[in-house]
């Protein structure tokens, strides 16, 4: 399977609490609800089609709280193109501390999260799909294991909060795979990591 991301970011990068007011409030965090106002029936319908994609999904733990409590609790999810993909099919998570998953179709990943994801990857299907979960994702790129990066940015700057790529870390090239945007401006863009950038000398 191809290991592909799934991120919503602010234009400044912000990737906590998009959905609601109360989805993430860590470290004080009060603008959370930033990017329902601008989701459109453009992007919903790539939303929808991407979820479609999926032969599993990988998280972190706090994002697969928020989704299981969310899309894993919504009735008749055979209706809806999000909660019915991630109710169907397998789901893993990455944590050491999660132990009694109440999700049905949920793996925990408590040891080597690269060697699982590594041996997930060698299974036959189309992709694992990792959705928001940074300190996953960021784990994920460092062990070369990212096959694509997907982006859809919001066209509002929130000003504070967690955001995808720390102010320092690994740098990597990326190969511009497709690229669109929507009525209300979410520009949605899907990257191939390529190793590492050519600098420029003198």
């Amino acid at each position: 399977m191809k290991l592909t991301t799934v991120t919503h970011v602010s234009v400044d990068g912000v990737m906590q609490g998009l959905g609601g007011s109360n989805e993430d409030r860590r470290g004080g965090f009060e603008r959370g609800g930033w990017a329902l106002p601008l989701l459109d029936d453009e992007a919903e319908a790539f939303l929808a089609e991407v979820f479609g994609r999926a032969d599993a999904f990988l998280f972190g733990r706090r994002t697969y709280e928020i989704f299981a409590g969310y899309w894993g609790v919504m009735p008749d999810p055979e209706n809806n193109p999000i909660a019915g993909p991630l109710n169907a099919r397998p789901k893993y998570v990455a944590s050491t501390t999660l132990t009694d998953p109440q999700w049905a179709g949920t793996t925990v990943l408590s040891g080597d999260v690269a060697a699982a994801v590594g041996e997930l990857k060698a299974e036959p299907g189309r992709e694992l799909q990792v959705h928001g979960s940074g300190n996953l994702v960021r784990h994920l790129l460092d062990s070369n294991l990212v096959d694509e990066i997907t982006l859809l940015t919001y066209p509002v700057v929130v000003g504070q909060g967690t955001r995808l790529f720390p102010a320092t870390g690994p740098d990597t090239a990326l190969e511009l795979v497709n690229s669109q945007s929507t009525p209300r401006g979410i520009s949605i863009q899907v990257y191939r990591p390529t190793g590492r950038p050519q600098y420029a000398t003198a």
